[in-house]
């Protein structure tokens, strides 16, 4: 049974701390409605009055509502030091694949991704064997990878239902090295962020230094990549600019001061809450100002390290004697963990609490606005993968929030029929102003497609002249390029500015070509072509 059943669901929000924001807007609310009983009294006719009353209770309740997010999305996080281990051929579970509702974005931090130096540069060629059996598990269910970043054993993979695609916007990625020196990178952190339909997200693999004695050591490189890591985005330049922050990985905090016996007592007997108070992270969340910005669930789980391979076992290895230094078992851990943080408010400044007017339109409405809220419905491990020493643990979120748009910046369909016996046409139209380029392209993908780069070919959008807003534009596909069977297809128009799919087609049939039929590749009757 899940120990986190019986507990309450793990909640945050963009407005936790903005108390004095919620005062605000009603003392607003309240002028405003007074406002309209005035206007009544003073309205000449009947019209007049109507008219004022609508407006002005739209703009009540706008004020009223503007806390209120009115969608919400599945979040499913993996976070797994894989100690070089080649991935096991089932990952079904650990995805939670028929999970309700349905799951709309995967997010994957590994550890420790086998990195000789040869296995790094052949993954620098093709998607290393991880990443491939994600891939292929998510991809028949209609997700696809929205991108990743590697740097050298740390991987962070990022997935998204299909329709997602054209709302996740300005997709950046870095990395940061902190093992032995900053030069190798055995250590250190990888991120991705983007914007999710408006909201500005990033997430943070880290993998720290190790050891019992380091917990100092840990917090300074967990700060040390917040404060170093920068991205070209004017409005978020780094980590904690965000309004969403996730952070997972190995952190390699351990349990302090227990010996062996009472850890593992007391894991055996389900009294992990004896464990908490000397849990090095917990320790130092009250001690560091920065790491009370970030949240977590309660540690109903046991902890993740260190197992014999292929078991439920903690560490059974007899000591080992090495240059006359004495060898000994690994103390079980909460190693692997996974933190979320909400961009703190700016406090309101006394001009600002005497300008009501005025705060409706500050830099903090502005952002209200659009608020997003974060509930943990689940965090916990998986004992049932046993391929590496740690096992991996499991975060999943609901994001609660209002969509800062809802449109693709560009719309894409086909033309007519498709099939390899004719030249094709398809039609894109720019519907919202971006920073679009030369080197833009419009995809055709399978159904099921595993990234923007599995295309089965592809059109630049515009060799000279890029298109204007509300402009429609049609372009040719040679025959050639075509698939000779049929199947279900998708158009993807790609910014690479933006580094993303920004326009998808809904899906449409190619027909199987008569030179298919020619060829054998499909039965003489298919499309009901005559044999």
């Amino acid at each position: 049974m899940d120990p986190l059943n019986d507990d309450p669901r793990h909640r945050s929000d963009s407005m936790s701390s903005s108390a004095s924001q919620s005062s605000r807007s009603k003392t607003l609310l309240r002028q405003r409605l007074s406002q309209l009983l005035t206007c009544i009294e003073d309205m000449s006719s009947d019209d007049e009055a109507s008219e004022e009353v609508s407006r002005t209770l739209d703009e009540a309740f706008q004020l009223c509502g503007r806390y209120i997010p009115t969608d919400a999305f599945r979040l499913h996080m993996v976070t797994w030091n894989v100690a070089t281990a080649e991935p096991p051929e089932d990952v079904t579970a650990l995805l939670q694949l028929d999970v309700q509702p349905p799951t709309d974005l995967y997010v994957i931090g590994l550890q420790e991704v086998n990195a000789t130096p040869v296995r790094f540069i052949s993954d620098l060629l093709v998607e290393d064997s991880w990443s491939h059996v994600f891939m292929d598990t998510l991809a028949p269910r209609g997700f696809v990878k929205v991108t990743s970043v590697r740097m050298q054993g740390l991987l962070l993979l990022v997935f998204a239902k299909q329709f997602h695609l054209p709302y996740i916007r300005d997709i950046q990625t870095t990395y940061t090295r902190t093992g032995i020196f900053g030069y190798w990178g055995n250590k250190g952190g990888v991120s991705v962020r983007f914007s999710f339909y408006g909201h500005m997200v990033c997430f943070l693999n880290c993998h720290l230094a190790a050891h019992m004695n380091y917990a100092l050591q840990r917090v300074d490189e967990f700060e040390y990549i917040l404060e170093t890591q920068e991205f070209d985005i004017s409005d978020t330049p780094s980590v904690r600019d965000h309004k969403v922050v996730f952070c997972l990985g190995d952190l390699n905090f351990r349990i302090a001061d227990h010996g062996l016996h009472f850890l593992r007592s007391s894991i055996n007997s389900g009294r992990l809450n004896l464990l908490w108070d000397k849990d090095q992270l917990l320790m130092m969340r009250k001690k560091e100002p920065f790491l009370q910005e970030f949240e977590e669930g309660p540690l109903n789980f046991k902890p993740t390290y260190k197992f014999d391979r292929n078991s439920d076992t903690y560490d059974t290895s007899t000591p080992k004697t090495w240059l006359r230094f004495n060898g000994k078992k690994r103390k079980p851990a909460w190693t692997d963990r996974i933190l979320w943080r909400i961009k703190p408010k700016t406090p309101p400044s006394v001009d600002d609490e005497d300008e009501d007017e005025k705060a409706s339109t500050s830099a903090d409405d502005e952002m209200d606005e659009y608020p997003l809220l974060v509930t943990q419905d689940k965090y916990t491990s998986d004992m049932s993968y046993g391929v590496s020493d740690h096992k991996p643990v499991v975060g999943t979120f609901n994001l609660e929030l209002r969509k800062g748009f809802d449109t693709a910046l560009v719309r894409v369909s086909p033309l007519g029929v498709w099939s390899a016996d004719q030249d094709a046409l398809l039609n894109y139209t720019v519907q919202e102003d971006f920073e679009s380029s030369t080197w833009d392209w419009i995809g055709l993908y399978k159904v099921g497609f595993k990234s923007a780069s599995d295309y089965e070919t592809f059109a630049w959008v515009r060799e000279v002249d890029l298109p204007e807003t509300n402009e429609d534009i049609q372009i040719s596909v040679d025959k050639d390029e075509i698939p000779l069977l049929g199947g279900q297809y998708v158009l993807g128009y790609y910014s690479t500015n933006m580094q993303s799919i920004i326009g998808l087609s809904a899906n449409f049939q190619i027909l199987e070509s008569k030179r298919a039929i020619m060829e054998g590749l499909v039965p003489e009757n298919i499309n009901g072509l005559d044999k």
